[in-house]
């Protein structure tokens, strides 16, 4: 059963840029190691900039999987050089009851 999860990435100062050129590549080399579904994802951009990633994992094996996985583990060393992994309630807009973020499209 594949396994919904939001990614929360916040850039580092100067890097946004760089960290949406590595969302857009994120989905498709997750792919190619067989851990995420053919289901696009959903990128939000919230107010301070950190964007959310709303994607499918293939199944929970798949996320433990990615964990030992030389590709994804070099590709999130790479995410770690532009952003910092947060939480959803570090955003201002989970404390709304209905939140609103921009759509960013990939």
């Amino acid at each position: 059963m594949a396994h919904t999860v939001i990614a929360v990435y916040r850039p580092h100062e100067g890097k946004s840029d760089e960290l949406l050129e590595l969302v857009k590549t994120h989905l498709p080399r997750l792919r190619q190691e067989g851990l995420a579904t053919d289901l696009e994802s959903v990128v939000l951009r919230a107010s301070d900039g950190t964007l959310l990633e709303i994607f499918d994992w293939v199944s929970g094996e798949a996320v433990e999987a990615a964990h030992t996985n030389e590709a994804v583990q070099k590709m999130w060393e790479e995410f770690a050089a532009v952003c910092d992994f947060a939480t959803l309630d570090s955003l201002a807009e989970a404390e709304k009851v209905f939140p609103h973020f921009e759509r960013v499209t990939l």
